[in-house]
């Protein structure tokens, strides 16, 4: 079975927005939900021309299902990628759930599957799981997620983290055969839950080469399952884009700094403290090597941050930024995931600038392929 998610043009495009403005250079005030500012961000993602805006999972933030359903209200055409964790719903409650959010938006849910990558946040949630046993109870997760999305009857499980009889498949979705699901997470476990699973595989932005790595190993999990050219994959960067060359190398510069600045007052250091989770870690070795390891990359706010986070950014005009995703794009990427550090402002530039020069650039390489194989034939 394979899920089309993947718009006309060639190329994917995902927002990020937040329930109140914050980021590295924003510290997070007032209330968990700004309404207000929920709203205008979504509504600056739709009219920018996103494909879809991820809904983020933490445990001391609001429901992103419930965020997603609000904001279906308040657009036109963009998609949410709602984050989810197994383990905190039943399987069968989720497929439901989902399933009522494709309905009322009218066919824009998509899930992004996110296991949990460190034992302290899990555990305000009450999982006490180590990462493989979570990887298996995702394994076991999306299976039933997806067996009663193309059920025509009740369905039953026996397994090791779920028992189920007679689950229901009345709630359908609106998109055939069913929604699709992203996946996130780079341990061996998790490519090996990928390559079972995942319509789309995500990793944060790293170097050439360890984009091919990874996309290899994901490619040969999904193989052992008959589904190597199914999986797509995404990569997610920080823009940092300005008129001139200097001018966002100036910017990068400037938004490193104000980060320590907030960190010195909030009386922390550089976070030395190494990650659990294997994406931070692939950051964290693409820092390894400077600030500047190739071309456009900047890792220097993963370092300085921990790479707790998506936090390498591409950097200089948005032509310049444009041919940047072009060369992920010849590795095998077609979704991008991005936000800026000035969210908002970030994303309505993106859609004046970069989105429109991506597109073009990605349809011309699909002409000149086009062309280079009818005077092959």
């Amino acid at each position: 079975m394979t899920i089309n998610t993947l718009p006309i043009g060639g190329v994917e495009f995902i927002g990020m927005i937040q329930p109140r403005q914050q980021s590295e250079i924003h510290p997070a005030s007032g209330a968990a939900i700004d309404p207000a500012y929920l709203v205008a961000s979504a509504q600056a993602h739709d009219e920018a021309g996103f494909d879809r805006i991820l809904i983020g999972w933490y445990s001391n933030g609001p429901d992103g299902l419930q965020l997603a359903s609000h904001l279906a209200a308040h657009t036109r055409k963009v998609g949410f990628l709602v984050a989810h964790r197994p383990g905190f719903q039943a399987p069968t409650t989720a497929a439901r759930a989902f399933n009522t959010l494709d309905q009322l938006s009218n066919g824009r849910a998509a899930l992004h599957t996110i296991s949990g990558g460190d034992d302290t946040d899990q555990a305000r949630d009450g999982d006490w799981l180590g990462k493989d046993e979570r990887y298996d109870r995702t394994d076991e997760y999306l299976a039933i997620l997806k067996s009663i999305w193309a059920a025509k009857s009740p369905v039953d499980h026996e397994g090791t983290y779920y028992r189920i009889k007679g689950a229901s498949p009345e709630v359908r979705s609106v998109q055939q055969p069913r929604i699709p699901l992203y996946f996130g997470g780079a341990s061996e476990a998790a490519l090996r839950v990928a390559g079972k699973h995942a319509d789309v595989y995500a990793l944060w932005g790293e170097t050439h080469a360890q984009v091919r790595e990874i996309i290899s190993r994901v490619r040969a999990e999904a193989a052992k399952h008959g589904r190597a050219d199914q999986i797509r994959f995404s990569l997610s960067f920080r823009p940092i884009l300005a008129d001139t060359e200097d001018a966002a190398w100036g910017r990068a510069e400037t938004i490193l700094h104000r980060i320590r600045q907030i960190r010195g007052q909030a009386a922390l250091g550089p976070n030395t403290q190494a990650p659990q989770n294997a994406g931070s870690q692939r950051l964290l070795d693409a820092a390894s090597l400077g600030d500047r390891p190739e071309g456009r990359l900047y890792t220097a706010i993963a370092r300085e941050t921990g790479a707790r986070g998506n936090t390498t950014a591409l950097v200089g005009t948005p032509e310049q930024v444009a041919e940047a995703f072009l060369e992920y794009y010849d590795l095998g990427v077609t979704t991008f995931l991005i936000r800026g550090f000035d969210p908002l402002e970030d994303a309505v530039e993106y859609g004046r600038s970069l989105l429109p020069i991506t597109k073009r650039l990605v349809a011309q390489r699909l002409a000149a392929r086009g062309a280079i194989k009818v005077a092959a034939e």
